[in-house]
């Protein structure tokens, strides 16, 4: 894109979705900051990630380089029943990372003198041709392009779009991460490297195989990451799965080390009544399980002058379409292209908002339509 001096962008929020817009847009000449809330260093916010190809794509493009492969491969797909025997089986093949493998990688592309930790941004203000960022800590930055991917909770959004919020879906998401090694060798045998289902009423588990907390991938050395859908419903349901151990009620997820006591006794239970054997030792092996409610978001409009929504900040989709980390990727590669294609950033945003829109809702609703079947929950 020609244009006299070089381009800046402000890039609010420090997780996959802001390290993938920042580092396309340096691929294309811009200079960008990235301003992340949290004061330290982050660590494992998702557990496993099914890798797709717009993730290897957007590598690409930025000329990012891991160091070693970024996933496990999985073989079949296995169905069990709740006593462990295989109702179903079929050949699948895909591979599975983690959000620390990802992050680890992005992170170390992006130059570490223009990443900003501790800053919450307070308020934004743009003309024509500016918008400035000012944070809670009195600092503020001024830029051409300020892009919200700070998540499902944005902040960006809710000074563009206030009214635009995520809804409750009526299921929750258990989670957890065991180290290979620690997994006994009857359960090992029967997950190891396949992706594995327990499907009962209202109720779905899975299972598959992500790299280790270090990233390595070598056998010995991984971690089995598994997943237990839930209905919890609204009200003082979901209220106690989302109080952690302190008593606050959390927005939408409770972090590994934060579930309460109570809850954590609970999931377990469940496991030992209605797990198969495989997993209900996951569930017994795992040191701390977390917890994410399943949200939908849907916003009408993504650009805003110059201020832009991207990822979880514009589109929720649910995890079973294992889209969430690909779409973000994907909106950002799309946005570094559309604008490099361009005489004209503003031309360039609206063709780059009406792809993504169109995208981001067809994710959406098919998400929706296969968490509700999954779930045995009526169609609205």
């Amino acid at each position: 894109m020609k244009r006299s001096g070089v381009p800046k962008a402000l890039v609010i929020g420090g997780s996959l979705g802001g390290l993938f817009a920042a580092t396309a847009l340096r691929a294309i000449g811009w200079q960008v900051d990235i301003y992340e809330r949290s004061p330290a260093a982050m660590d494992s916010r998702g557990g496993g990630i099914v890798l797709q190809a717009d993730v290897l794509h957007h590598f690409r493009y930025a000329g990012i380089h891991p160091a070693g492969a970024l996933g496990v491969r999985s073989h079949d797909r296995l169905y069990l029943d709740r006593v462990g025997s295989i109702v179903h089986k079929e050949p699948m093949p895909q591979t599975q990372t983690s959000w620390n493998t990802l992050y680890s990688a992005l992170f170390s592309a992006f130059p570490a003198e223009h990443y900003h930790r501790g800053k919450t941004l307070v308020d934004l203000t743009q003309n024509e041709h500016r918008v400035t960022a000012t944070f809670a800590d009195g600092g503020s930055a001024e830029a051409d392009l300020l892009i919200g991917a700070d998540g499902a909770g944005s902040t960006v959004r809710s000074m563009v779009l206030p009214g635009a919020v995520p809804t409750y879906s009526g299921y929750v998401v258990w989670r957890g991460l065991v180290d290979e090694e620690q997994l006994p060798d009857f359960a090992k045998t029967q997950l190891y490297e396949d992706f594995v289902f327990q499907q009962d009423p209202e109720s779905l588990m899975l299972e598959y195989m992500v790299p280790g907390v270090n990233g390595s991938v070598n056998p010995g050395e991984r971690r089995f990451n598994w997943l237990w859908y839930l209905k919890a419903a609204q009200g003082p349901e979901l209220d106690a799965v989302l109080t952690d151990r302190n008593g606050h009620r959390r927005s939408h997820s409770i972090p590994p080390g934060a579930l309460a006591t109570g809850q954590d006794a609970y999931i377990r239970e469940m496991g030992e009544r209605q797990a198969n054997p495989a997993f209900r030792e996951l569930i017994r092996q795992t040191k701390d399980i977390f917890v994410q409610a399943i949200l939908d978001l849907n916003v009408p409009q993504m650009v805003f002058g110059r201020v832009l929504l991207t990822g979880d900040a514009a589109f929720v989709p649910r995890p079973h379409t294992a889209g969430s980390t690909a779409k973000a990727a994907r909106n950002a590669l799309s946005l570094a292209q559309t604008i490099d294609d361009s005489g004209d950033l503003d031309h360039a945003l609206l063709a780059w908002q009406r792809q993504q829109l169109a995208e981001g809702k067809r994710m959406a609703d098919w998400g929706v339509n296969m968490g509700n079947r999954i779930m045995g929950i009526a169609q609205a």
